[in-house]
């Protein structure tokens, strides 16, 4: 019988150096709200998204491709960038044909971790494309890390839940020794039933709701509103 991959589930940034990604496919999870935005960014028709994690690197690339730079710190615009990291910014309208330059606190950061410790596979996942990331990992027959970005390397529900719905659906495609997923799939399944009220207790919830983003965090709990797969090739996330 073939030995089935193995999957794990990060719950920091700050422990990415206790896992071997060399074989691994990556899946940076960064819930509220950029690995939401950039499948939605991307299901609307943006042609790439460039994830960055500085903000200079931002606007100097931006120039030279003659792209939107968008991208917040703690939940707010960056003076100097044109738009912010909210899903609703991105519509057909605005968005379709043209490169998004994105920066944000914790999402794009882990990416870059994952991509210089030299990650077989980045792709990016938020609750709107949920089953296309499941479709992938269930077919793809190789080990998984689920990377949650966390805030400030600090844990956070709301990667973890999108984590723990993962595992609930391609759990059988797995071999799971790992008390973090253990704990991620039980947390979505006490859950799952109540994501609206849930993630109204959670910390990045009264961070970002003071904004008036309350709209922008339901949708980016929602399955399946921007169903792609952001995958990374040749600097860029572009839709598989």
């Amino acid at each position: 019988m073939q030995q089935k991959p193995v999957l794990h589930t990060l719950l920091s940034p700050r422990l990415l150096d206790l896992y071997d990604i060399n074989n691994s496919i990556v899946v940076i999870i960064d819930v509220f709200r950029a690995t939401s935005t950039i499948a939605t960014a991307l299901y609307n028709g943006a042609e790439k998204v460039v994830p960055v994690a500085g903000v200079e690197d931002c606007i100097a690339i931006g120039k030279k491709l003659n792209a939107i730079t968008a991208g917040e710190r703690d939940g707010k615009i960056i003076p100097g960038l044109q738009h912010g990291n909210s899903p609703a910014e991105y519509f057909r309208k605005f968005i379709e044909g043209k490169t998004l330059v994105l920066t944000t606190t914790n999402g794009t950061k882990l990416l870059h971790m994952a991509l210089d410790r030299n990650a077989s596979e980045v792709i990016t996942g938020s609750f709107p494309n949920l089953s296309a990331v499941c479709k992938y990992l269930a077919a793809a027959n190789k080990n998984v890390i689920l990377g949650c970005s966390a805030w400030k390397d600090r844990f956070n529900l709301e990667d973890t839940l999108f984590a723990g719905a993962v595992i609930s659906r391609i759990k059988d495609h797995f071999t799971i020794h790992c008390d973090s997923s253990l704990m991620a799939e039980d947390m979505y399944n006490l859950h799952r039933d109540d994501m609206y009220g849930f993630i109204r207790k959670l910390t990045h919830w009264h961070r970002l709701a003071a904004f008036g983003l309350e709209k922008d965090l339901e949708y980016c709990v929602t399955p399946d509103v921007a169903n792609v797969l952001p995958a990374y090739k040749d600097g860029a996330l572009v839709a598989g």
